[in-house]
């Protein structure tokens, strides 16, 4: 599994656990064990540098279990399209939390034009609110 150009996971550190997928599935649905667990233990694997294997962890923090990243795929009726589908998921997702962070933000002061054209949009919000209130009886506002 490939995670950035020059780290890649050996297929030795995912384990695969299969069960029975829910849904249809015919004659097949009580014996065939289609659904497809992957499982990539994030703090523990050897082919992640520190620096990469922080990232992960703390990117990753609310799907980790005991710094175990799990990816389940039961959508397919077939087990092998399942584990396709988990290994690309898995794979998308390492790689979009390994992925470095984006330039800081450079703090910058609104215009003058920008503050004027949200005052006077202000103004005008509040003159049609300001017009709702009359006392016709109809559509609220006035005393009953």
């Amino acid at each position: 599994m490939r995670v950035t150009a020059s780290v890649i996971v050996p297929g030795g550190e995912l384990t695969e656990r299969f069960s029975r997928s829910s849904g249809p599935g015919g004659q097949g649905v009580n014996t065939a064990d289609s659904r497809v667990e992957l499982l990539f233990d994030v703090a523990g694997s050897p082919s992640l540098t520190p620096v990469l294997r922080e990232r992960l962890l703390e990117r990753l923090a609310a799907r980790l279990v005991d710094g175990v990243l799990v990816v389940t795929a039961s959508e397919h009726r077939n087990q092998l399209a399942n584990r396709r589908s988990a290994h690309l998921r898995m794979s998308a997702l390492v790689e979009a939390a390994a992925a470095p962070p984006g330039p800081r933000r450079r703090a910058t002061r609104a215009t003058r034009g920008s503050k004027e054209r949200r005052l006077t949009a202000k103004k005008q919000r509040g003159a049609v609110k300001k017009g709702r209130q009359g006392g016709s009886g109809r559509g609220g506002g006035g005393d009953w």
